[in-house]
Protein backbone atom coordinates (compact mmCIF):
# COMPACT_ATOMS: atom_id res chain seq x y z
CA UNK A 1 0.00 0.00 0.00
CA UNK A 2 2.69 2.26 1.05
CA UNK A 3 4.02 2.34 -2.84
CA UNK A 4 1.03 2.61 -4.24
CA UNK A 5 -0.53 5.56 -2.58
CA UNK A 6 3.33 7.12 -3.22
CA UNK A 7 3.12 7.10 -6.64
CA UNK A 8 -0.34 7.53 -6.75
CA UNK A 9 -0.24 10.68 -5.10
CA UNK A 10 2.92 11.71 -6.86
CA UNK A 11 0.63 12.50 -10.41
CA UNK A 12 0.18 15.80 -11.14
CA UNK A 13 -3.71 16.04 -11.34
CA UNK A 14 -6.05 14.60 -12.88
CA UNK A 15 -7.03 12.01 -11.03
CA UNK A 16 -10.64 11.73 -9.40
CA UNK A 17 -8.92 10.13 -5.89
CA UNK A 18 -6.62 12.31 -5.90
CA UNK A 19 -8.71 15.18 -5.82
CA UNK A 20 -10.85 13.50 -3.61
CA UNK A 21 -8.00 12.90 -0.78
CA UNK A 22 -6.91 16.11 -1.05
CA UNK A 23 -10.40 17.81 -0.31
CA UNK A 24 -10.93 15.37 2.30
CA UNK A 25 -7.96 16.46 3.97
CA UNK A 26 -8.83 20.19 3.50
CA UNK A 27 -12.59 19.50 4.96
CA UNK A 28 -11.24 17.67 7.92
CA UNK A 29 -8.56 20.10 9.18
CA UNK A 30 -11.15 23.28 8.63
CA UNK A 31 -13.90 21.39 10.27
CA UNK A 32 -11.57 21.07 13.20
CA UNK A 33 -10.59 24.49 12.86
CA UNK A 34 -7.13 23.72 12.21
CA UNK A 35 -4.69 26.08 10.39
CA UNK A 36 -2.40 24.78 7.68
CA UNK A 37 0.73 25.43 10.30
CA UNK A 38 -1.24 23.71 13.25
CA UNK A 39 -2.16 20.50 11.16
CA UNK A 40 1.80 20.63 9.91
CA UNK A 41 2.70 20.99 13.53
CA UNK A 42 0.32 18.38 14.95
CA UNK A 43 1.64 15.78 12.19
CA UNK A 44 5.36 16.35 12.04
CA UNK A 45 5.05 18.22 8.30
CA UNK A 46 4.99 21.75 7.68
CA UNK A 47 2.31 24.22 6.52
CA UNK A 48 4.05 24.38 3.25
CA UNK A 49 3.86 20.74 2.52
CA UNK A 50 -0.12 20.65 3.72
CA UNK A 51 -1.15 23.32 1.41
CA UNK A 52 0.51 21.87 -1.34
CA UNK A 53 -0.66 18.47 -0.67
CA UNK A 54 -4.75 20.25 -0.29
CA UNK A 55 -3.81 21.52 -4.15
CA UNK A 56 -2.54 18.41 -5.03
CA UNK A 57 1.34 19.78 -5.56
CA UNK A 58 3.37 16.82 -4.11
CA UNK A 59 3.08 13.29 -3.11
CA UNK A 60 2.77 11.76 0.30
CA UNK A 61 3.66 8.10 1.86
CA UNK A 62 1.35 6.08 3.90
CA UNK A 63 3.47 7.01 6.97
CA UNK A 64 3.05 10.48 6.23
CA UNK A 65 -0.47 9.99 5.72
CA UNK A 66 -0.94 8.16 8.87
CA UNK A 67 0.85 11.18 10.53
CA UNK A 68 -1.92 13.67 9.12
CA UNK A 69 -4.94 10.75 9.96
CA UNK A 70 -3.86 10.64 13.60
CA UNK A 71 -3.61 14.32 13.94
CA UNK A 72 -7.18 14.62 12.60
CA UNK A 73 -8.57 12.05 15.01
CA UNK A 74 -9.25 9.57 12.26
CA UNK A 75 -7.31 6.58 10.22
CA UNK A 76 -5.59 6.50 7.09
CA UNK A 77 -8.90 4.49 5.73
CA UNK A 78 -10.66 7.35 6.42
CA UNK A 79 -9.23 9.61 4.58
CA UNK A 80 -9.90 7.79 0.78
CA UNK A 81 -13.68 7.05 2.54
CA UNK A 82 -16.48 9.71 2.08
CA UNK A 83 -18.85 9.40 5.24
CA UNK A 84 -22.21 7.10 4.26
CA UNK A 85 -25.13 9.09 4.79
CA UNK A 86 -26.42 10.26 8.43
CA UNK A 87 -28.42 7.04 8.37
CA UNK A 88 -30.14 6.09 11.78
CA UNK A 89 -27.17 4.26 13.21
CA UNK A 90 -28.18 3.05 17.12
CA UNK A 91 -25.54 2.52 19.81
CA UNK A 92 -26.47 0.69 22.36
CA UNK A 93 -25.31 1.02 25.95
CA UNK A 94 -23.85 -1.84 25.95
CA UNK A 95 -22.49 -1.54 22.93
CA UNK A 96 -20.71 2.08 24.57
CA UNK A 97 -16.27 2.05 23.59
CA UNK A 98 -14.98 3.42 26.75
CA UNK A 99 -11.93 3.54 28.57
CA UNK A 100 -10.74 1.34 31.77
CA UNK A 101 -12.27 3.24 35.11
CA UNK A 102 -10.16 5.59 36.41
CA UNK A 103 -10.41 7.70 39.69
CA UNK A 104 -14.04 6.44 40.21
CA UNK A 105 -15.18 7.61 36.69
CA UNK A 106 -15.77 5.59 33.10
CA UNK A 107 -15.77 7.63 30.55
CA UNK A 108 -17.89 6.16 27.34
CA UNK A 109 -17.78 7.24 23.16
CA UNK A 110 -21.18 8.09 21.69
CA UNK A 111 -19.71 9.57 18.74
CA UNK A 112 -19.17 7.41 15.64
CA UNK A 113 -15.81 6.97 14.45
CA UNK A 114 -14.47 8.82 12.20
CA UNK A 115 -15.47 11.40 14.40
CA UNK A 116 -15.75 14.69 12.31
CA UNK A 117 -18.17 17.50 12.97
CA UNK A 118 -18.08 17.15 16.96
CA UNK A 119 -17.19 14.26 19.42
CA UNK A 120 -19.98 13.69 22.19
CA UNK A 121 -18.69 11.46 25.80
CA UNK A 122 -20.54 10.43 28.54
CA UNK A 123 -19.08 10.03 32.30
CA UNK A 124 -20.17 7.91 34.71
CA UNK A 125 -19.07 8.50 38.49
CA UNK A 126 -18.71 6.51 41.38
CA UNK A 127 -19.70 8.61 44.91
CA UNK A 128 -16.30 11.06 45.09
CA UNK A 129 -15.40 9.67 41.83
CA UNK A 130 -13.66 12.77 39.40
CA UNK A 131 -11.91 12.84 36.16
CA UNK A 132 -8.75 13.13 38.20
CA UNK A 133 -6.76 14.87 40.93
CA UNK A 134 -5.71 17.61 37.61
CA UNK A 135 -7.53 20.16 35.88
CA UNK A 136 -7.09 19.15 32.42
CA UNK A 137 -6.98 21.12 28.79
CA UNK A 138 -7.19 20.00 25.45
CA UNK A 139 -7.06 21.73 22.24
CA UNK A 140 -8.85 24.78 21.21
CA UNK A 141 -12.49 23.85 21.00
CA UNK A 142 -16.06 24.76 22.59
CA UNK A 143 -17.56 22.42 25.16
CA UNK A 144 -20.44 21.90 26.89
CA UNK A 145 -21.15 19.45 30.01
CA UNK A 146 -24.47 18.67 30.42
CA UNK A 147 -25.51 16.85 33.58
CA UNK A 148 -27.76 14.02 33.22
CA UNK A 149 -28.14 12.75 36.91
CA UNK A 150 -26.54 13.01 40.21
CA UNK A 151 -24.73 16.23 41.42
CA UNK A 152 -21.28 17.66 40.34
CA UNK A 153 -18.62 20.05 40.70
CA UNK A 154 -17.28 21.52 37.45
CA UNK A 155 -13.83 23.32 37.96
CA UNK A 156 -13.00 25.61 35.61
CA UNK A 157 -9.39 27.74 36.82
CA UNK A 158 -10.35 29.16 39.93
CA UNK A 159 -14.15 29.11 39.49
CA UNK A 160 -15.89 26.31 40.77
CA UNK A 161 -19.63 25.53 40.05
CA UNK A 162 -21.98 23.28 41.64
CA UNK A 163 -24.38 21.29 39.08
CA UNK A 164 -27.54 19.66 39.27
CA UNK A 165 -29.36 17.07 36.72
CA UNK A 166 -30.58 18.83 33.83
CA UNK A 167 -27.95 21.42 34.68
CA UNK A 168 -25.43 22.68 31.81
CA UNK A 169 -22.24 24.61 31.40
CA UNK A 170 -20.28 26.07 28.41
CA UNK A 171 -16.54 26.67 28.22
CA UNK A 172 -13.49 26.84 25.85
CA UNK A 173 -11.11 23.07 26.54
CA UNK A 174 -8.59 25.66 26.81
CA UNK A 175 -9.58 26.66 30.15
CA UNK A 176 -8.20 24.16 32.74
CA UNK A 177 -11.09 22.46 34.05
CA UNK A 178 -12.26 19.48 36.15
CA UNK A 179 -15.50 17.59 37.49
CA UNK A 180 -16.60 15.84 40.43
CA UNK A 181 -19.23 13.80 42.09
CA UNK A 182 -19.53 15.71 45.34
CA UNK A 183 -23.14 13.93 45.79
CA UNK A 184 -24.57 11.26 47.75
CA UNK A 185 -25.26 8.79 44.60
CA UNK A 186 -23.66 7.85 41.46
CA UNK A 187 -23.85 10.75 38.90
CA UNK A 188 -23.51 11.00 34.78
CA UNK A 189 -22.71 13.62 32.29
CA UNK A 190 -22.55 14.43 29.05
CA UNK A 191 -19.29 16.48 27.01
CA UNK A 192 -20.53 17.86 23.91
CA UNK A 193 -17.15 19.12 22.23
CA UNK A 194 -17.31 20.70 18.75
CA UNK A 195 -14.71 20.77 16.52
CA UNK A 196 -13.24 17.68 17.94
CA UNK A 197 -9.85 17.54 20.02
CA UNK A 198 -8.87 14.20 19.85
CA UNK A 199 -6.40 12.30 17.88
CA UNK A 200 -6.78 8.76 16.83
CA UNK A 201 -4.54 7.57 19.43
CA UNK A 202 -6.75 8.41 22.17
CA UNK A 203 -9.75 7.34 20.09
CA UNK A 204 -8.15 3.97 20.03
CA UNK A 205 -8.21 3.39 23.52
CA UNK A 206 -11.98 3.45 23.91
CA UNK A 207 -13.10 -0.06 23.70
CA UNK A 208 -16.50 -2.26 24.06
CA UNK A 209 -16.97 -2.14 28.10
CA UNK A 210 -18.64 -4.13 30.74
CA UNK A 211 -21.27 -2.67 32.52
CA UNK A 212 -20.75 -1.13 36.20
CA UNK A 213 -21.85 -2.68 39.06
CA UNK A 214 -25.70 -2.67 39.52
CA UNK A 215 -27.19 0.92 40.07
Amino acid sequence: MDQVVSERMEVEGGDPALAMLAARIRQLRLSRKLSLRQLGELSGTSASFISQLERQRTGASTSTLNQIASALGISVADLFEERAGAGHAVLRRSQRPALPPSHGCRKSLLSRRPVQDMEVYVGEFEIGGSTGPDLYTHGGAHEMLVVLRGVVEVSLGESRHMLEEGDSLEYPTSTPHRTENVGNSRAEVMWIIAPPTSARVELDQYVAWKPLAAR
